[in-house]
């Protein structure tokens, strides 16, 4: 009986689209669990605290202004003053700004899902510049000023975890909740001694915040200058914000960085000024820099970039097994094709179900050994030799290695996989060179019967 290489590839080829159906649902199965999981991590953080951003302090002066304009009287044409009081509110940033953090981690857990969540002892201290008459020039003395207060926003006040105590010029002050400036948001205040107002003044303030949150940690550098410095014992921190550190040191123990700024990079004075006298306070709060304590890469994202390949794997796996036939002048049947197929598909619904729980690595090894086994156990029948069975697993083997440090080298994905492709296709070309394509659907297939002692 003779074979027909049209058909036989024809077959192939329409064996490899129905084994997309498979991949698509795995595919709609990782995204699920991953969407099951966020929605795990989001009650976690509703039932803690999310994500956190400092925001402050600012120094608030509350005002009201005797305003005087002159009328006419529709009647009489007589002219006359009007007396009218005008509300509002000065805003002044630290002319210094430092908070020095040290951050731990920790690990909450429900049912099989974890979220992490970071304690953040801070310090943050500097120092008010105010100018003599608060920087008033015109009409001063038309302007009475209400008691002072120092604002910080803080975006979930649920994370505090100390008792708040301002240090100002050797007093101390008891923050209170709510920051008192709604584009603040949620925060804390502080009642201050009134100022005296007709003279320049430096007030220098401490206090140290204790902040737990999940996720997130930024921080808004709100001082003419600004230093941030950061510690914590999170091995994978992704730095975010508008400013990347000046100095960062990570290691397997954790990372340390600092940032610093002024108002020549963060503008931040016309921020403030825009978002008082316009209400457009996005560009204010939006420029915060800090760093996320999320794992960039989870064993979701890993499974789904995983996925992404299995296309492409079947097809070389499938072109190796159809080298085997074509070399080896064997006769494979279409369906055994298939039980290849489904149990390369297989990999990627175990490479799931166990990354859940023993983490993405050991789950890598496990379903790839698995699979090898499997499909090599069935290859040495199939192709009615151990060694033939042994050397086309060792090749799948060899495959599954690469596709893992494809996997793991996210910078140099793009081209391990270049090489990988060019390599194999010089593979193919050269154990193909001297093939006659025109006589390979016209050669006799083997007897079906082989020796059942090599393989056992």
């Amino acid at each position: 009986m003779n074979r027909s290489l049209t058909l036989k590839l024809g077959a192939i080829a329409l064996l490899i689209l129905l084994l997309l159906i498979p991949l698509l649902m795995i595919n709609g199965v990782i995204r699920d669990r991953q969407q099951l999981r966020d929605g795990v991590l989001d009650d976690i953080a509703r039932s803690s605290s999310f994500s956190q951003q400092v925001s402050g302090p600012l120094l608030v002066v509350p005002y009201r202004k005797v305003v005087r304009t002159w009328k006419t009287r529709e009647k009489t044409n007589e002219r006359y003053q009007d007396i009218s009081e005008e509300r509002g509110r000065l805003y002044f940033l630290p002319e210094r700004f430092e908070l020095d953090g040290q951050v731990q981690t920790e690990l909450r857990s429900r049912g099989i899902y974890q979220a992490r969540l970071f304690h953040a002892d801070n310090r943050i201290s500097g120092l008010f510049s105010l100018p003599a008459r608060l920087g008033i020039k015109e009409d001063f003395a038309d302007y009475r000023f209400d008691q002072p207060f120092l604002a910080v926003g803080i975006s979930d006040i649920r994370g505090i975890e100390n008792a708040l105590k301002l240090e100002l010029d050797g007093q101390s002050l008891d923050f209170i909740p709510g920051s008192q400036v709604g584009w603040l948001g949620e925060g804390v205040h502080v009642t201050l001694p009134a100022l005296n107002t007709e003279q320049a003044a430096e007030l220098a303030f401490g206090f140290n915040l204790r902040l737990q949150g999940t996720g997130v940690l930024q921080v808004l550098p709100v001082g003419k200058t600004s230093t941030v410095s950061l510690s914590a014992d999170w091995p994978h921190p992704s730095f975010i914000g508008n400013y990347l550190p000046a100095q960062r040191n990570v290691t397997d123990q954790g990372f340390t960085a600092n940032w610093q700024a002024s108002f020549f990079s963060t503008n931040l004075q016309e921020a403030l000024s825009s978002c008082v006298t316009g209400g457009d306070c996005a560009a204010f709060s939006g420029r915060s820099f800090g760093v996320s304590f999320i794992d960039p890469v989870d064993q979701y994202l890993k499974s789904d970039r995983a996925i992404k390949y299995a296309l492409l794997f079947i097809v070389l796996t499938f072109a190796g097994f159809f080298l085997f036939e074509v070399l080896k002048s064997l006769a494979v049947h279409p369906v055994q094709y298939a039980l290849v197929g489904v149990a390369l598909a297989f990999f990627y619904l175990l490479l799931l179900s166990l990354s859940e729980h023993i983490g993405f690595g050991l789950a890598y090894l496990l379903s790839a050994a698995g699979c090898v086994s499997l499909i090599g156990f069935y290859v040495c029948h199939v192709l009615r030799s151990v060694v033939n069975g042994l050397s086309f697993s060792a090749g799948l083997a060899a495959l599954y290695g690469l596709l893992y440090g494809v996997l793991s080298a996210e910078d140099y994905a793009l081209l391990m996989g270049s090489l990988l492709l060019f390599g194999l296709l010089g593979v193919f070309m050269v154990l193909t060179r001297k093939l006659d394509w025109y006589g390979v659907g016209q050669k006799a297939v083997k007897p079906l019967d082989f020796d059942i002692g090599a393989v056992q």
